[in-house]
């Protein structure tokens, strides 16, 4: 076959970017306090672990796993990989956080002092003590990046296609993937000298054998790393002697099971390594990937790129045969490489330059649809050594009298910073609004996987086991029927359905047409009214005057509701104070008091800049993608200042509070002060029944109420305003005042009772 011929085709070159990627990352729980390992056990805050898909132990108790799901694009790879860092670092405690880099910190003279992981399953114990017999227990604390890569199937069909020397697909794809392994594992030394970042160690790790001559560039990609012994042979010739070697292995004892087998790459494709033999290789893991020390997730999307380009550079070279002496000069060539000095010119600098002008010729032929400095980070290096990321750590340990130690402890303590900068957001998906990202945080953190179908539309599907739910917008569910959305989106049938329930609300009138509601006005003269759009959420258009309005107001105000709908509503304005309950499941998990956008005057600044002051607020933003809104100065806020004799320009006296808007929506600037507790259950029992009369399982309902320490069954004590099909749940979650309530937690175990169970334990809310 001639495989450069074949990807240069159309079919072959339009789909040649298609792939899966995936990544596990290994990481060292340490103490923020001195770099130490951690000597807490597996954080409960995540799950468990015996089934967790993110977050998992690897040999150590102290040593974490991250796992990223398939993804389609390295811009996907590492949204999620942020994601699950996020999670990660803000499931443990604000003490703790991951080494950064793959050679653990310094290491307990007694190796008893290494925990092995505290795992459900007693064979999976059982493994790890073998491990550290055979290998022993400080190299098993050594982490790094596997980077699992496919080939798009729609690559795979297009290439197959222009042969005829395989009639089965499944075969085909397993001898492109033995090709681009033995090249991989022959020009594999490449990667060891861009990515090497092991280039040296910490105390106690070199004690049972003697270790290198530090520095050099990749400690755990050299001999001196985690390797099978010497008489563990493997031939990567074809599938099928790479199987019958490693059960040979296996049969003799030199192996206690098929995955001890430790190869820089991995062939994969079903459960066991034997099952290659039925399902062909499905896709490969690179093991041989240090951790990034200066990128606070150990790995780059950059990274992921030039992976993906270097395993088709593997396709398109040919390869030399005998396969097995191919191979071994590249083990020759990557342990030369690795134990070179970080800031040297390596050895094999004249192939590192043919590979780029390979890359550069290949990417040209392909028209790879790259950025056009993809390559320069491959220059550079090659041009200049010290760029490299061993060399930059070792550099950095040397500065002043530091340490590779003290290095790592102060990247251990940024990234530590930078996750809990905005504890509010989840990394990698800020772009989404603000509750999904919290629903997503808490599903990821108790393992329940999650695709993300809709971005933009805030559309997810969950699965734990065999068990799948969808949800849009964090709290919209199928627990709802169809109707109960579009029910709670009209507000006027809302009140109808409420007014028959024997419920109170606002009398008025609906109109559709702006002259209609201007012609209707002498019927609402000397009557406090509010107009509204009929069928909008978040406050928007809202425009409430506690005293009756003059006519050009109302125009106004009319015009306002227009613009956000085809449909309004006048309403009698109903005195008092308004809360949000928020009912899940036949229960009040919180209850909102939400104040108006406003501003106090200090005497010397106008309104427009003690709202630009407000705004400055960290946690003000905008689109709910923070737990508080900007406050704005438009045509509502306007109108609002007018009725109390104000203009943005204008400077109240100090202490002074001046409201903005008389609507108090948390998403039009409002402050959100938690009211649960304050509450007597005769409130709360007439949010319940009025949420049932409406058939919701979730539903934000607004209460206007004069007094609170009434009875709720005095005439006159309450009236209900509006119900919402998706009511915000990132204000009770991080409210202005008050306390916090996890109610995207509420809702997640509302559609997972099991997780309790799993957890064997009650999960917070």
């Amino acid at each position: 076959m001639d495989l450069k011929k074949m990807m240069q085709a159309p079919k072959a070159r339009a789909n040649m970017l298609a792939a899966g990627f995936g990544v596990e990352r290994e990481g060292q729980r340490v103490q923020l306090s001195d770099g130490q390992l951690a000597e807490t056990p597996h954080p409960q805050t995540v799950g468990n672990r015996s089934y967790h898909p993110y977050i998992q132990t690897d040999f150590a108790e102290t040593q974490l796993e991250l796992i990223t799901p398939v993804t389609y694009s390295p811009a996907e790879l590492l949204k999620w990989l942020a994601a699950i860092h996020d999670v990660t670092y803000r499931s443990l405690p604000q003490t703790e956080a991951l080494w950064p880099l793959s050679m653990p910190p310094a290491l307990p003279e007694n190796t008893c002092g290494i925990k092995l992981a505290q795992l459900d399953h007693f064979e999976d114990v059982l493994y790890r003590r073998y491990l550290a017999r055979q290998y022993g227990r400080r190299k098993q604390m050594v982490s790094g990046i596997h980077f699992n890569f496919e080939f798009g199937e729609e690559l795979i069909e297009a290439l197959f296609l222009q042969q005829q020397e395989f009639s089965e697909r499944r075969r085909f794809k397993t001898e492109l993937y033995m090709k681009v392994t033995r090249n991989y594992l022959r020009y594999r030394w490449l990667i060891t000298y861009l990515y090497g970042a092991s280039p040296a160690s910490e105390k106690n790790y070199f004690v049972e054998q003697a270790g290198p001559e530090e520095p050099v560039r990749s400690i755990r990609n050299s001999a001196y790393g985690y390797r099978n012994h010497e008489d563990v042979v493997v031939s990567y010739e074809s599938l099928e002697r790479y199987l019958a070697d490693i059960a040979r292995m296996v049969e003799i004892g030199r192996l206690s099971e098929e995955k001890e087998f430790y190869s820089p790459l991995r062939l994969r494709g079903g459960k066991r390594v034997q099952d290659l033999a039925e399902t062909g290789i499905r896709y490969i893991e690179l093991r041989n990937i240090d951790l990034q020390p200066f990128d606070r997730y150990g790995f780059t999307e950059e990274e992921a790129r030039f992976l993906q380009v270097f395993l088709l550079l593997m396709m398109w070279l040919p390869e030399e045969a005998p396969a097995d002496e191919w191979v071994a000069v590249g083990d020759r060539l990557n342990d030369a490489v690795a134990l070179e000095r970080p800031d040297e010119t390596p050895a094999c600098l004249a192939e590192g330059e043919w590979l780029l002008a390979q890359l550069e010729q290949m990417i040209a032929a392909l028209e790879l649809p790259l950025p056009a400095d993809f390559l320069s980070n491959l220059a550079v290096c090659l041009a200049d050594p010290q760029t490299t990321p061993a060399a930059q750590l070792w550099l950095a340990s040397q500065e002043n009298g530091r340490s590779q130690h003290k290095v790592a402890a102060d990247l251990t303590r940024r990234n530590q910073q930078k996750a809990w900068a905005r504890p509010y957001q989840l990394a990698g998906f800020t772009g989404m609004e603000l509750s999904t990202q919290i629903f997503m945080f808490d599903a990821i953190q108790k393992g329940v996987c999650v695709n993300v179908l809709d971005e933009t539309d805030q559309f997810l599907q969950l699965r734990l086991g065999e068990h799948v739910e969808y949800v849009k917008n964090a709290n919209m569910t199928a627990k709802d029927t169809y109707v109960v959305p579009l029910m709670m989106a009209n507000k006027t049938v809302t009140k109808k359905v409420l007014a028959q329930a024997g419920y109170r609300v606002p009398g008025g009138g609906e109109y559709a047409d702006p002259a209609a509601a201007l012609a209707d006005f002498p019927r609402y003269a000397g009557q406090a009214v509010v107009v509204k759009p009929k069928s909008t959420n978040y406050g928007l258009g809202i425009s409430v005057f506690k005293e009756p309005p003059a006519a050009e107001d109302y125009e106004t105000a009319v015009a306002i509701a227009f613009a956000e709908d085809d449909a309004i509503l006048v309403e009698e304005f109903m005195a008092g104070t308004e809360y949000r309950f928020f009912v899940l499941a036949g229960e009040v998990r919180a209850i909102m008091l939400r104040v108006p956008a406003n501003v106090v005057g200090d005497g010397k600044q106008t309104i427009t800049q003690l709202v630009a002051a407000k705004n400055a607020d960290p946690l003000r933003g905008t689109h709910h993608r923070s737990p508080l809104e900007l406050i704005q100065l438009g045509e509502l806020e306007k109108l609002m200042l007018k009725e109390q004799g104000y203009t943005p320009d204008s400077i109240p006296q100090e202490g002074i509070t001046v409201y903005l808007r008389e609507n108090s929506n948390i998403s039009t600037g409002g402050d959100s002060i938690d009211m649960t507790d304050q509450f007597n259950e005769d409130y709360k029992k007439v949010a319940v029944e009025a949420v049932a009369a409406l058939g919701a399982a979730v539903s934000g309902i607004d209460l206007i109420i004069p007094d609170k320490s009434r009875p709720a069954a005095e005439p006159g004590a309450y009236g209900i305003i509006e119900a919402n099909f998706n009511p915000a749940m990132h204000m009770h979650v991080y409210p202005y005042a008050g306390q916090g309530r996890r109610l995207t937690m509420a809702v997640l175990n509302f559609l997972y009772p099991e997780l309790a169970e799993l957890n064997d334990q009650p999960t917070e809310e």
